[in-house]
């Protein structure tokens, strides 16, 4: 088993990611044969209402997160929503999942999207920093 800081959370909605704003994160890899990944996100209690539809439903929902140094490329889960703690105007929402393997890195498909998009020359290489920064999806 390894533990990882969770610097960010994001979830997947309406083709965009909706950020939440973390208080502290922690990610686990329980190396076990089902590849499962458990996070916990500690954040206001204000974003308790965007998860509490999911409790007990076993719908899975995408999310991606930066793991241990800001500049890490995020990583993409398929969690389902476990448990949710309110305490002291704070809410603790538990994750369990699979990391969602990608075929090719996010900077090699954000590429070959601006490419195909028309960019290039100084256009291509402003737009390329700029999306690096946001990290908006990419459908493959």
């Amino acid at each position: 088993m390894k533990t990882f800081k969770m610097l960010t959370l994001e979830r997947f909605v309406d083709d965009r990611f909706i950020s939440y704003p973390l208080v502290d994160g922690i990610i686990i890899n329980q190396e076990n044969s089902h590849h499962t990944w458990i996070l916990e996100m500690y954040a206001e209690e204000q974003y308790a209402e965007d998860f509490k539809s999911f409790i007990g439903t076993d719908e899975v929902i995408e999310v991606r997160a930066i793991i241990s140094y800001p500049d890490n490329e995020p990583a993409a889960f398929r969690v389902v929503v476990k448990e949710m703690k309110v305490l002291n105007g704070q809410v603790s929402i538990l994750f369990k999942g699979t990391l969602k393997t990608q075929r090719r890195q996010y900077a090699e498909l954000l590429l070959e999207k601006l490419v195909v998009d028309g960019y290039s020359g100084e256009d291509l290489v402003k737009q390329f920093r700029s999306d690096m920064m946001t990290r908006p999806r990419i459908k493959p």
